[in-house]
């Protein structure tokens, strides 16, 4: 057998080959989506994923409490109506487990893993002008060609780890949200550290909370979370959506984040300010993301935002006992929503435990870790295990993790030395056949990821089978309509209160990072509009080759 089908799960994988259509790298969510389409075409293609199986984020996020903030029945495909009527979710936000299942069942359903070679990075991918193919390199010496590369890396894959002095010295164990140990870890009895109060730091405190001796969270900066309000999916709803799901998917397109959801048109200033605390109240009783649609004007307007913010605070101070305590959890240096906006079960009412002590590293920053445990500059804690909720070099980091070089031998990391700059987030002028899924410049992060997953792969997938029909060889991003595309993005998140905030939307939480603002506000109904009609006039914006 050879190391190509050693790789591969059971089932096989289809024999190996040196040239393909197309490459793929990543078999997350996007991957597995782009070589279904693919393979439909009747493509040639191979996927490199460098975990030991499919799944992506959801592959590699596996630490306690770890799930969805979109609920579970607009979290999924929309490609297959029979996928849509069979699978079953059992919850209003899926877990980890429940969604890294869902996921296997799609790869086995539609028989995807032959074509997928797991255990494998891909270190290298350079275009070669002469014969209009990518030269792909993986990290177990492999070289094969490609016409198409197309990154399905995902926009949070690059886990950020802190270089604090002092790490290898720590005799403890550590761990990363986002490189969770597959077995699980059990902290009974230990006394445990958690840097970072984050989406995923939000989520695991809790659940750390319950097993713990004690628990230290390390807080820089308070998160404005919300309650999930999570439960069992009621039969009747779930019916009434497997009815009704091509017309709510259709509608869900067109919608401003790719979900449906009761916004209300009104500015926060326009009612009195007994109006305004019932629609918070009614959505905080709610639970979900969908707080952030109480008015219209919240990420526009400053004094309306420090409405809703203010009663985000109320909340916090009406369940944390303590009030010194809830004063440290209270955020109130950036306007609510320009960070992301964290869904929690129990996070605030977790610091009303004797077991937990909330650290203010703002105030007393983390100088090093010790052999024992965590010094700060006024106290150190002995601690048995740290865990870095830290998150990730968004966006940008995966792809710049490979050694992509365009045309004239250019990197990608020269190409974005001053930030990412792509057209439409879907390819980069001076990378011919190259494409991006969700990339910088797409609504990605600020959308339901599956919605804009699967435009993008049509996109692509629309565009490949144009290039066929009518014998093109390659295409590429013009310089002008990167660079039109790029001023447009800025010019939009300029007129909201985005850029007030020091968030891993600019890269503010790698140090040395441009501060980019990386994804595209526009709204997923408009930005598919956008690329529908750059599709329609023969890919508007590209240079074509023959």
């Amino acid at each position: 057998m050879s190391d190509l089908q050693s790789n591969c799960s059971e089932g096989g994988m289809e024999e190996p080959a040196s040239n393909f259509d197309a490459v793929i790298v990543g078999a997350g969510l996007a991957g597995l989506y782009m070589l279904y389409r693919l393979r439909q075409l009747g493509l040639s293609v191979r996927v490199y994923e460098a975990g030991s199986g499919v799944g992506g984020t959801w592959f590699w996020n596996r630490y306690p409490g770890a799930r969805c903030d979109i609920e579970s029945l607009d979290y999924s495909y929309s490609f297959s109506h029979e996928l849509e009527q069979e699978w079953k979710w059992s919850e209003r936000y899926a877990t980890q487990p429940e969604i890294l299942r869902y996921i296997n069942h799609v790869a086995d359903r539609f028989e995807l893993r032959r074509n997928i070679q797991f255990n494998t990075r891909v270190t290298a991918a350079g275009f070669d002008e002469v014969t209009n193919r990518w030269a792909i390199q993986t990290d177990d010496g492999v070289n094969v060609s490609a016409r198409f590369c197309i990154m399905a890396t995902g926009c949070l894959s690059a886990a950020k780890v802190p270089d604090f002095k002092g790490l290898g010295a720590f005799q403890g164990k550590w761990y990363h949200t986002g490189r969770w140990p597959h077995e699980g870890v059990d902290f009974t009895g230990q006394r445990v550290g958690v840097i970072g109060t984050s989406s995923s730091g939000v989520q695991l405190i809790p659940i750390v909370a319950e097993q713990a001796a004690h628990l230290f969270v390390f807080q820089r900066t308070p998160s404005f979370s919300v309650p999930a309000r999570n439960a069992p999916i009621e039969p009747a709803y779930e019916s009434w959506m497997k009815a009704n799901y091509a017309e709510y998917r259709r509608k869900a397109r067109e919608t401003r984040a790719g979900v449906i959801m009761d916004v209300n048109e009104r500015s926060a200033l326009d009612v009195s300010p007994e109006e305004r605390e019932r629609e918070y109240k009614a959505r905080w009783a709610k639970g979900g993301t969908g707080f952030l649609a109480a008015f219209s004007d919240l990420r526009i307007c400053r004094e309306s935002n420090e409405t809703a913010a203010e009663f985000v605070r109320s909340q916090i101070r009406a369940t944390v006992r303590d009030p010194a305590v809830a004063e440290t959890l209270l955020p109130r240096d950036y306007p609510l929503g320009t960070r992301r906006l964290c869904v929690d079960t129990g996070y605030y009412e977790t610091f009303n435990r004797d077991n937990v002590t909330l650290v203010d590293v703002k105030k007393s920053p983390i100088e090093e870790l010790t052999p024992k445990g965590l010094r700060t500059r006024s106290a150190e804690y002995e601690l048995d295990s740290i865990v870095f909720a830290t998150g990730f070099d968004a966006m940008t980091g995966a792809l710049l993790n490979i050694d992509i070089r365009g045309r004239g031998n250019t990197t990608l990391r020269q190409k974005w030395a001053d930030g990412p700059r792509t057209y439409l987030g879907l390819a980069i002028a001076g990378f011919p056949n190259l494409f991006t899924i969700t990339g910088p410049g797409s609504p990605s992060v600020f959308s339901n990821t599956i919605v804009s997953i699967e435009q993008h792969v049509d996109w692509i997938a629309d565009c490949i089978t144009y290039l066929r029909e009518h014998r093109l060889e390659r295409i590429e991003a013009t310089v002008e309509a990167e660079d039109s595309w790029v001023a447009h993005a800025r010019e939009l998140v300029e007129r909201t209160l985005f850029p007030l905030a020091d968030s891993w939307y600019i890269g503010a939480n790698i140090p040395g990072k441009p501060r980019v603002f990386m994804p595209y506000i526009g709204g997923v109904g408009a930005y598919r509009k956008k690329c529908d009609a750059v599709a329609a006039q023969g890919y508007e914006g590209f240079s074509l080759t023959r």
